[in-house]
């Protein structure tokens, strides 16, 4: 459920990577593309993570220098207003690659906190 202070995002991002991941478990990039379904689920958690990191706002960016928040925050334009433009294989990649960082920074924010 989403919050109002920085801990509640920072949660909220990292269990809609939970959910990628289990939504992804097994697969390789032919079985995402061709499973409409787990397309649509991975597509929305995504925006859940983005919209996150829009109300966290600019200050995570100088804390966590290698994650790509703005691109993060701007994601979540393209995904909610140039939906008929996503390629499947930027998703696939940002899932494969750029989760686990993602969720390693909300983990150190939130220890930073004192809420992790």
């Amino acid at each position: 459920m989403p919050s109002d202070d920085p801990a509640g995002r920072l949660r909220d991002i990292i269990e809609n990577i939970d959910r990628i991941e289990s939504y992804v478990a097994g697969m390789v990039f032919d079985d995402y593309s061709a499973d409409r379904k787990t397309k649509d689920a991975v597509e929305r958690c995504l925006q859940r993570i983005t919209e996150a990191a829009r109300k966290l706002g600019d200050e995570m960016d100088g804390r966590n220098p290698g994650v790509p928040w703005k691109a993060i925050r701007e994601m979540g334009s393209i995904l909610r207003h140039n939906y008929d433009k996503i390629l499947d294989d930027v998703i696939w990649g940002t899932v494969a690659s750029d989760l686990a960082l993602l969720r390693a920074a909300c983990e150190a924010e939130l220890k930073r906190l004192g809420k992790g």
